[in-house]
């Protein structure tokens, strides 16, 4: 079994010196070299990163490499099956899942996913919308019924729930993750072509990359609605995060997006 999970690196980092992992410089079209794996040889979308973000390397795994089990993560963020103590003890980049780990849990699950974030108050979209722009999940839908009318059962269903997959984060085997891929990539090229960004910033253009988070789990929901997939082939892993994450102010955007309708600016 040939494993592959990709750290998603738009700058010089530390990664992990395990062999499962394999860090991608995405949107390396037109900069300079950073010594890892470039997106933008053989066939890639790597020029449409500002849009994608983590996605451009999804897309160039997807079609340039090789393997049995290929996985998503990010410079900051990795699956775990350490405790607390443990990360404590060994160290946060060396408490990352190993590829004999990985490989263990393939033969037990189809799908790996990072725990679920509750967001409590919220459903999906009105979250969504309270923080971003809610006419690109409408949008999205529309095209939905256009394009694919059998999942809007599994939309609506993502959408009116409190709880859901973020980060693009998965590890999957080679033909779900190609289904997964030649579904979602047409969908959000068509929402590129339909929604217009004149006068957006740079971080309201990465919309597209926001939506793909949501339709991961409309996706999921759908292969288990049809029975395609059944619940205990997907297994939820605890994640770590590299960074540190400023709670006052995330706590704080939060409840003004929330009561006061100000959109998120910035990432947290």
């Amino acid at each position: 079994m040939k494993s592959i999970v990709f750290v998603a690196c738009h700058k010089k980092c530390e990664v992990p010196e395990d062999d499962l992992y394999l860090p991608v410089f995405v949107g390396s079209a037109g900069k300079e070299d950073i010594g890892f794996q470039r997106d933008d040889t053989g066939e890639n979308i790597s020029r449409r990163n500002p849009l994608y973000n983590e996605l451009t390397g999804l897309y160039w795994c997807w079609k340039n490499l090789e393997y049995d089990v290929l996985g998503l993560t990010h410079y900051r963020r990795y699956f775990t099956l350490k405790t607390r103590y443990e990360q404590k003890k060994y160290g946060r980049l060396n408490s990352v899942i190993t590829l004999a780990e990985c490989e263990n849990l393939m033969k037990k699950y189809k799908v790996i996913v990072p725990k679920k974030r509750n967001y409590y108050i919220e459903t999906i979209y009105s979250h969504y919308s309270h923080t971003f722009d809610g006419s690109q999940l409408d949008l999205t839908k529309e095209i939905f019924r256009r394009q694919h009318p059998e999942y809007i059962p599994a939309f609506e269903q993502v959408m009116r729930s409190r709880k859901a997959y973020v980060f693009n984060m998965f590890i999957m085997g080679k033909e779900l993750v190609s289904e997964y891929c030649e579904w979602l990539f047409p969908i959000l090229e068509e929402l590129e072509k339909q929604y217009d960004t004149t006068g957006l910033t740079d971080f309201e253009k990465r919309y597209t990359a926001r939506i793909s988070e949501r339709l991961f789990n409309v996706w999921l929901t759908y292969k288990i609605d049809t029975g395609e997939l059944k619940r205990t082939d997907i297994q939820e892993v605890p994640y770590l995060y590299l960074g540190k994450v400023d709670w006052w102010r995330k706590g704080t955007s939060f409840l003004m997006a929330r009561f006061f309708h100000k959109k998120y600016d910035r990432s947290f």
